[in-house]
């Protein structure tokens, strides 16, 4: 048996799946592993730039079918688990991964929950990012039962979300 926390209560039952006029949630496994590596490798530069003030690196550069089929694979895990929850974001005929969600554990005092998101870099011009960001924090606050998740890259910046001090 695993001593970690899990990221929500045992009673509480995770949502499958939320449907969108636009897009579909649901949980990231590895038999998306082509499109999920379609969408990481498609919009490499975007990720870089979303994502490396944070964590200071290069990701996805890189990254290996190999790779992404073994991420997805903790992901899924991770979510059977309830430590930690990914999503991804597929068009309606599952044909295309849009982006993903992750709605992860933090240390960061005042917060219960972290949540980050992205959409492919093709679909940036479409409104699709601030359509999935207005969606998935309407959706946290509705369906989940956390009482401050942050949103680091959104709500606040990741240079300020890093500044914010840690649990004692």
């Amino acid at each position: 048996m695993h001593d970690r926390k899990r990221l929500v209560p045992d009673d509480f039952v995770v949502p499958e799946s939320l449907e969108h006029p636009r897009f579909r949630l649901r949980m990231l496994t590895v038999n998306d592993v082509i499109k999920d590596y379609d969408a990481v490798m498609t919009s490499v530069e975007h990720l870089q730039n979303t994502y490396s003030a944070e964590s200071g690196s290069v990701w996805p550069e890189g990254l290996t079918l190999e790779d992404d089929l073994i991420d997805l694979g903790w992901h899924q895990r991770e979510f059977t688990m309830g430590y930690s929850f990914a999503y991804t974001m597929m068009n309606h005929d599952e044909s295309r991964c849009l982006g993903c969600i992750y709605i992860n554990p933090t240390r960061k005092r005042d917060h219960d929950a972290k949540v980050t998101l992205w959409v492919r870099a093709d679909e940036l011009s479409s409104g699709l990012d601030e359509e999935l960001y207005k969606t998935v924090t309407d959706w946290i606050a509705r369906d989940w039962p956390f009482t401050n998740p942050g949103y680091p890259g959104r709500a606040s910046s990741f240079a300020d979300w890093t500044a914010l001090p840690n649990e004692t």
